[in-house]
């Protein structure tokens, strides 16, 4: 019992605290800025670094979150939840958003590859011939976008594994081991039609 009016209590001062520092925010007082940035910056990072991976796009976002919330500082609502969950919920958002963004960049560049590029006869024509045949799409469509994602890159635009890997902000062996298990996918839906492809 004692515990959980503890924990009540610990609730109701930090919703306190929060309204204060939505009420300095209203006012534009720079210090309570700072101060949501040091109370809940770390937080704000790691939500945005664990769905990117990525340290700079991390810090771009973390960044991006704190001078929204000194723009707008009337869109938190102190009644409805924490500020730290709402600067949380921001940073999931913006990342997101900067996923979809990169895929569908992605994703026109492949086009405008498709629409350029003039290939050369031997075996590499064949493989891209079969990988732009609207079957193979419809079976890459099927992939992750973990597996879809490096498999375009290395075979629509000609990346290397070390490219694919800069691109992603992965390491190359985890690209590697994503395009042999989608290779391995796209050989069960496709049959013979992929034989020889790794």
């Amino acid at each position: 019992m004692t515990q959980t009016i503890t924990q009540l209590e610990a609730t109701t001062a930090l919703r306190s605290a929060d309204k204060e520092l939505a009420a300095r925010l209203l006012e534009q007082d720079d210090s309570a800025l700072r101060e949501a940035y040091d109370l809940y910056g770390h937080r704000v990072y790691r939500v945005a670094y664990g769905l990117l991976r990525r340290e700079e796009l991390a810090q771009d976002i973390t960044q991006d979150v704190f001078v929204r919330l000194w723009q707008r500082p009337e869109r938190f609502d102190a009644s409805r939840g924490s500020l730290a969950s709402f600067l949380q919920l921001d940073a999931h958002g913006r990342s997101v958003d900067l996923i979809r963004s990169e895929e569908s960049r992605a994703k026109r560049e492949i086009a405008d590859h498709r629409r350029s590029s003039r290939y050369q006869d031997g075996p590499e024509e064949e493989a891209m011939k079969m990988i732009t045949s609207e079957r193979v799409r419809d079976a890459l469509d099927a992939l992750k976008d973990s597996e879809r994602a490096p498999i375009a890159m290395a075979f629509y635009l000609g990346y290397s594994y070390r490219k694919v890997a800069v691109e992603l902000g992965v390491p190359e062996g985890t690209v590697k081991s994503r395009i042999r298990s989608g290779m391995a996918k796209l050989r069960d839906i496709l049959g013979t039609e992929l034989h020889g492809l790794a």
